[in-house]
């Protein structure tokens, strides 16, 4: 299994059969180098959207077009893209599970907000999600935009992932000390990746608490384009 950080939120998950593009934000996105698009993007199966906001979506409906691959997630935004832009989507609802060339992911809830930018203001993009993504043996918990949720503690339950991909940032989503909290609480993580942080002045800038937070597990601050092993 590879991972690898597209900057931001986004991320390149090699897991089965499937390279997934998760909340693809490439083109204007200050962590990404621009000139590295194609080898990001290169041999990608699916696109996997938590919710609507820019900073996530940005590119998705365009790298669809162009590998000509389905863009996965909350069935009300997928079905919106699908009328509006002729792309292939596979639209499903928190608690719904969809097959993804061998791998299993399991839409589970978040809380924070979904909106696509209108004409006349923000528009209704259905509701912000995470996932549990399960295969070769492990289980990745992608958290999307979140604050700290009681959820979290019958998802670590039943789910019990090894692997969070937790945003840490703050300002926006839960900050590094707030995401060890729920990390200790309600996971037994054996590898965190913050995300979500660094992008902006507002957003926190390392990892330190998080990894002062967590004794004993390993947090990997990521690198932009570097694939993650595990």
């Amino acid at each position: 299994m590879k991972i690898t950080w597209l900057g931001h939120s986004g991320f390149r998950i090699e897991i089965e059969g499937a390279v997934i593009l998760i909340d693809p934000w490439l083109t204007g996105n200050p962590m990404f180098p621009a000139e590295k698009r194609a080898a990001a993007i290169e041999g990608a199966t699916h696109v996997l959207i938590t919710h609507g906001h820019g900073d996530h979506t940005a590119d998705a409906v365009a790298i669809a077009q162009e590998l000509s691959i389905p863009v996965v997630g909350i069935y009300d935004l997928m079905s919106w893209w699908e009328g509006k832009h002729g792309i292939a989507t596979i639209g499903f609802n928190k608690g719904g599970t969809a097959e993804l060339n061998g791998a299993r992911v399991t839409m589970v809830n978040a809380c924070h907000s979904s909106s696509v930018g209108g004409a006349d203001g923000p528009v209704y993009a259905g509701h912000e999600s995470g996932y549990m993504i399960a295969g070769e043996g492990r289980t990745i918990y992608v958290s999307g935009d979140t604050d700290i949720m009681a959820d979290m503690g019958w998802m670590g339950d039943y789910h019990r992932p090894d692997i969070g991909i937790l945003c840490a940032g703050g300002f926006y989503t839960m900050d590094m000390k707030a995401a060890a909290y729920a990390a200790g609480k309600f996971f037994n993580f054996k590898t965190v990746i913050p995300c979500h942080y660094r992008t902006f002045p507002a957003l926190e800038q390392n990892a330190q608490v998080l990894k002062e937070g967590l004794p004993g597990v390993d947090v990997i601050e990521p690198e932009v384009l570097v694939p993650i092993t595990l």
